[in-house]
């Protein structure tokens, strides 16, 4: 009972794990995109770039907040593969 659990929580933490760092590229593009439309924005002075600007900041806050999550899920099942491997031992 608990090796099927331990197998189950090593394959979430393999998901998490590769979910995290696409996640992490996406959110170097997302940053990098909201920091050249800031820019852009600064340059132009234009009612257009500045929403432009905005809108690629939200989206970069998204893909950070997504991010943030997965690193947490990634916390949570460490913790949970700790505790089945010490309930293993116990």
């Amino acid at each position: 009972m608990i090796e099927r659990r331990l197998r189950e929580v090593a394959d979430e933490l393999k998901r998490v794990r590769a979910e995290l760092a696409v996640s992490t590229e996406q959110l170097a593009h997302f940053d990098n995109e909201a920091d050249e439309a800031r820019i852009r924005s600064m340059v132009s002075e234009t009612p257009l770039s500045e929403q432009s600007y905005q809108d690629a900041a939200r989206h970069a806050e998204t893909m950070r907040k997504h991010h943030v999550d997965l690193e947490e899920r990634l916390v949570a099942l460490e913790q949970r593969q700790d505790d089945l491997l010490d309930q293993m031992l116990s």
